[in-house]
């Protein structure tokens, strides 16, 4: 029904920037929050990178603040993580996620990309 399709990670020497995005297809009526999760090498959980309202409101992870930006273009159902000044422990599997109404309804569900490899060499 509904798509987040992840591009743009790879590898990168430390100091270096990627950017990352995130589209959404599909029975879209309206995406609500989007945001950017990662899960480390050896760790189980995802950690919230930034997320970021239909409004443009915006968060951040203490860790990347200062050196990553969230931005969205709701006319293309897009969202975008801008990150710079990369560090080796910024490596990690990068997800998207986005809490979309279907279109014609108003079920509300949250879904996930299927992610995209950050490697940040020292």
């Amino acid at each position: 029904q509904v798509q987040l399709v992840e591009s743009g990670g790879g590898l990168v020497q430390a100091g270096g920037s990627l950017r990352l995005s995130c589209v959404a297809s599909g029975r879209i009526g309206s995406i609500n929050g989007m945001g950017w999760y990662r899960q480390a090498p050896g760790k189980q959980q995802r950690e919230l990178v930034a997320g970021i309202t239909r409004g443009g409101g915006t968060n951040y992870a203490d860790s990347v603040k200062g050196r990553f930006t969230i931005s969205r273009d709701n006319a293309k159902n897009t969202v975008y993580l801008q990150m710079n000044s990369l560090e080796p422990e910024d490596t990690a599997v990068y997800y998207c996620a986005a809490e979309i109404r279907l279109s014609s309804t108003l079920i509300i569900k949250n879904y996930w990309g299927q992610g995209t490899q950050v490697t940040v060499s020292s």
